[in-house]
């Protein structure tokens, strides 16, 4: 462990890693969860600085992924390309992004003195805990991926995140690196203004705008003037190519040319996501070939674009927690030919409490394809009254089935689904895992 921790701290972090390790061991053995978070609890309460005593000891440095959507999906491509490269690995792979969760993700490839052997530590973080973390985390590397907005009854508005992101990260030691998305107006502009060594990863494929301007739209105005941007077009959300015709601030340059990189997750979500890690993999020097094979043959993290085979079918789950990311989902399924689509909303702690959101979502694409939508989870007439708002006229050909009971809706959607097509899931967070548990009979958390 170096000369960095001290002799009272060396004894004070044995006995967290300890006494972590063994609640792991008891709730693992009791199959009371995955023990995600409670360990980090723990051992907080007996080592309050064990995540800066943890993660002064990877090797390489720590990778820290923040933003509103992509960071599972970003983190784990970016472990498959590192563990590709014989490189161990630190990660909270479970998704748990709080501080109990960074902590648990470090203690699982502790030793029982509190010595951590891994070459990175690479930790997804939820955007309102980034200003909290970097100062014990230190970060070699940092990825903003976006902001949306995003359970406002916790979060707020994203001009109040990025400010405070852009307070705290101009802090750090000049040798960080940070690598914003050049596409999001409030990211580029941050970039823009930190003295650390900048990168950026972007889109530059005009054949991927939208045809309009979606509804669920965070940030059109100039983080530095405030006058409206101008917009060549869109490709999600409020991400695309712009310039502010007042002040001349514009998007910054992406580091690699998008159209020369493949992806292998449907959505162009999933572009962002490949362009992010594969931007960050550079950086620490591997080589383009490792890169593009790790992309090639990536498996989805559990519920981000997943494809599990049930009795027989096809199913595809797609993560939809905010309006953006629900957009986004749904572009995947109308450009599909496939016709039966179960939406599941809930509004427990994971999810936000407040599902206002699902009126900022453009469910017109979905309900005037028609086909079938089964509807389920605890707000399941909030969200049958949003789609039907969304019907045009009465007489198109939608199948609309409101099913209270989860396990029933998923076995009635899987009725509706033929043979040769693919159900598509969309859940809150809270409902996927419900979902995963139902279809494979395991927990995640």
């Amino acid at each position: 462990m170096g000369n960095k921790i001290q002799f009272i701290d060396r004894l004070r972090l044995g006995l967290a890693v300890s006494v972590a390790k063994s609640v792991t061991f008891i709730v693992r053995s009791l199959h009371l969860g995955a023990a995600s978070v409670l360990p980090g609890s723990i051992a907080r309460r007996i080592e309050p600085r064990i995540l800066e005593l943890l993660s002064q000891q990877v090797k390489n440095g720590v990778i820290l992924i923040a933003g509103t959507n992509g960071k599972t999906t970003t983190a784990l491509l970016l472990c498959t390309i590192l563990e590709r490269k014989g490189y161990r690995i630190a990660h909270n792979s479970t998704g748990a992004n709080l501080e109990n969760g960074l902590m648990t993700a470090l203690l699982e490839s502790t030793n029982l003195l509190g010595t951590l052997d891994v070459d990175y530590a690479i930790l997804e973080v939820d955007e309102n805990i980034v200003p909290k973390v970097l100062k014990p985390l230190q970060p070699r590397i940092i990825l903003c991926l976006n902001l949306f907005r995003d359970q406002l009854d916790r979060y707020g508005e994203v001009d109040t995140i990025s400010k405070r992101w852009t307070k705290v990260i101009s802090t750090l030691p000049a040798e960080t690196v940070v690598i914003p998305n050049a596409d999001d107006p409030t990211l580029s502009n941050l970039g823009q203004q930190l003295p650390q060594r900048v990168l950026f990863f972007g889109l530059n494929e005009p054949e991927h705008y939208l045809e309009a301007m979606p509804h669920a739209v965070d940030s059109i105005y100039c983080p530095r003037c405030g006058h409206s941007l101008d917009y060549k077009g869109v490709y999600l959300s409020h991400l695309g190519d712009f310039t502010c015709p007042k002040c001349g601030f514009n998007k910054s340059k992406p580091t690699l040319e998008s159209s020369e990189w493949s992806q292998i997750l449907v959505g162009l979500y999933n572009k962002y996501n490949t362009l992010a890690a594969a931007t960050a993999a550079i950086e620490l020097g591997v080589d383009e070939t490792t890169i593009r094979d790790s992309i090639n043959n990536f498996q989805a993290a559990f519920g981000r674009a997943e494809d599990l085979v049930i009795n027989g079918k096809r199913v595809r789950i797609l993560l939809s927690k905010n309006p953006v990311g629900t957009n986004e989902t749904i572009r995947v399924v109308t450009e599909s030919t496939d016709k039966t689509t179960l939406l599941v909303l809930n509004d427990r702690t994971p999810d936000g409490t407040d599902v206002s959101w699902i009126w900022d979502v453009d469910t017109e694409k979905l309900v005037e394809r028609g086909g079938t939508l089964v509807v389920s989870g605890d707000r399941v007439y909030d969200l049958a009254l949003r789609l039907r708002y969304s019907e045009k006229s009465p007489q198109n050909n939608l199948n609309l089935i409101v099913e209270e009971n989860l396990q029933n809706a998923i076995a009635t959607a899987l009725e509706h689904t033929p043979d040769n097509e693919t159900l598509h899931i969309l859940p809150t967070y809270s409902a996927m895992l419900e979902v995963r548990e139902i279809l494979t009979g395991r927990k995640i958390l």
